[in-house]
C-alpha cells in the first residue's frame, strides 16, 4: 500500500474515558488557551514510512492515528479535534531533523509526537528543545537519548532498552549451576537501541559468570546473516541474543536453522512480538523469547477499551509499537488537560513539561513516571512462544504461562 510523504488525518471528537489519557474536558466552545473548539489541535510527526525503520514505523503510525480517531470520536481534546500531520522520514536521521524544522516552522503545529528509532529520536528530540517544545516518544529506548542533556524527552514505554532483559537475566542467574547456561553468542545491529538491548543483557551475564563466546555487530541494511550464523554456531553456544529489528532477525534464525544450531535458549528484541514473525520464520517459533513493554491482555483500566477500539478499526489486536504510540497520545493528553493549554508557545509548552516532570500518568502499559532526563521508571516484560502462541513467561506475578527452557529445537 503506498504512504503518502504529507498525510493529514482530520477528526470527529475525543474520549469520554480518557483514563486513557488521563482525563479530557468537556466539549465547551473555548478552552484555555483561548482557541475556540473549531480549531483543531494540531500534532507535527515524522516517522519512518520506508528505509530500515519502515515496518515498526507503520505500526508506530497505525497507534498515533488510532489514538486521534479514538480521542476525536470522543470528545475532542480541551473540546478541540486532533490533526495529525505526518511526514515520511524515510529512517534518516538528517530527514527526520528537517522533518520537526518544517511541522514546528512552516506547518505551525501545537504540538509534537515522536518518531521510531533512537536513531531518529536523538535529533528530532534536540529540533524540539531548541523551539522548547514538549517530546515524547514511543520508541527511542537506548541509553544515549537520555544523556544529551534534553529536559523536555520522555520515554513513553516502561523501560530502557538496558533494562528490557532484566527479568530474563534475573531468572537465568538464579538457576540452579547445574540447569544455568554457561556460555552467550551475541549478534547486533549497529544500533543503539537494538544494541542497549542485547548488550544490557550482556553485561548482567556477564557479571554473574556467563561467558560469551561470540559477539557480532552488523549494518542495519544487513541481509546475508551466513558467515555471522557460521561464527555463533560454531561457537557452540548454549544461548544466542540477538539485538535486533525485525526483517533482521528473521534472516539471522534463518540461517542459525540451516546450519543446524540449537540453543538453550533464543531470545531477540523486537522482533517476535510482530505478527508476521512466524510465517515469516517458517512457524518455528515455539520458545523463542522477546522483551515486551505491552501485552493486550494487560489488565490496566485504559486497555480494554483501547485493545478493543483499535481491533475494531484495524482488524487485528495491537501490537507494542501501536501501543507506545497510543501511549504517547496518552501522557501528552494527560498533560494538556492537567495544564489547560495546546499551543506552540513557550508558556504552555514549559508548563506541559513540567507537569510530566511532577506527576504519574495511567496508560496501557501502566503507570508512568519519568527521572529528570526521561527515563521510565519501570521494567519490561518477557514473552515466549508457548503451544505457538507468544505469551507473558516473566514475571512470575503477570505471567501467562511457564517459561520453556531449555527451548526446542527449531
Amino acid at each position: 500500500m503506498h504512504i503518502p510523504n504529507h498525510l493529514r488525518l482530520g477528526a470527529l471528537v475525543a474520549t469520554a474515558a480518557l483514563a486513557l489519557s488521563g482525563c479530557l474536558s468537556d466539549n465547551s466552545g473555548q478552552t484555555a488557551g483561548g482557541e475556540g473548539a473549531d480549531d483543531p489541535i494540531t500534532i507535527g510527526i515524522s516517522l519512518p514510512l520506508t528505509g530500515d525503520f519502515s515496518e515498526p514505523g507503520k505500526g508506530v503510525q497505525r497507534g498515533y492515528e488510532a489514538w486521534a480517531k479514538y480521542v476525536n470520536e470522543n470528545g475532542g481534546l480541551l473540546g478541540r479535534q486532533i490533526d495529525l500531520t505526518i511526514l515520511d522520514d524515510q529512517s534518516n536521521a538528517d530527514r527526520v531533523a528537517a522533518d520537526y524544522e518544517k511541522l514546528i516552522n512552516q506547518d505551525g503545529v501545537d504540538l509534537v509526537f515522536g518518531p521510531f528509532s533512537t536513531r531518529l529520536v536523538v535529533p528530532a528530540a534536540q529540533v524540539a528543545k531548541d523551539y522548547g517544545f514538549l517530546f515524547v516518544e514511543p520508541a527511542g529506548a537506548a541509553e544515549e537519548v537520555f544523556t544529551q542533556g534534553f529536559d523536555n524527552l520522555f520515554y513513553a514505554a516502561p523501560a530502557i532498552a538496558d533494562d528490557h532483559y532484566n527479568h530474563l537475566a534475573e531468572t537465568i542467574l538464579a538457576m540452579p549451576a547445574d540447569q544455568r547456561p554457561k556460555t552467550a553468542a551475541y549478534a547486533a545491529m549497529d544500533d543503539p537501541f537494538a544494541q542497549g538491548t542485547a548488550y544490557g543483557l550482556k553485561d548482567k551475564l556477564e557479571a554473574g559468570g556467563i561467558r560469551t563466546v561470540a559477539d557480532e555487530v552488523y549494518p542495519p541494511n544487513t541481509t546475508d546473516f551466513g558467515s555471522i550464523a557460521a561464527k555463533i554456531s560454531d561457537s557452540k553456544a548454549d544461548i544466542v541474543v540477538g539485538g535486533t529489528q525485525y526483517q533482521d532477525a528473521v534472516n539471522l534464525i534463518v540461517a542459525l536453522r540451516q546450519l543446524g544450531y540449537q540453543p538453550k535458549l533464543a531470545a531477540f528484541s523486537t522482533a517476535p512480538t510482530n505478527p508476521e514473525f512466524p510465517k515469516a520464520i517458517g512457524e518455528q517459533t515455539e520458545g523463542i523469547l522477546s522483551p515486551t513493554g505491552y501485552t493486550p491482555e494487560a489488565v490496566y483500566p485504559s486497555n480494554k477499551e483501547f485493545v478493543d477500539f483499535y481491533t475494531q478499526t484495524n482488524g487485528t489486536a495491537p501490537t507494542e509499537d501501536e501501543a507506545n504510540a497510543w501511549t504517547t497520545g496518552q501522557v501528552v493528553a494527560a498533560a494538556v488537560e492537567a495544564v489547560g493549554c495546546a499551543d506552540p508557545t513557550p508558556e504552555c509548552q514549559g508548563q506541559l513539561i513540567d507537569w510530566l516532570h511532577g506527576n504519574e500518568v495511567d496508560t496501557v502499559v501502566g503507570p508512568l513516571s519519568w527521572d529528570e532526563a526521561g527515563r521510565p521508571k519501570g521494567a519490561h516484560l518477557i514473552q515466549q512462544y508457548v503451544d505457538g502462541k507468544i505469551q507473558i513467561v516473566l514475571p512470575d506475578d503477570t505471567k501467562e504461562a511457564d517459561l520453556i527452557y531449555p527451548k526446542p529445537k527449531w
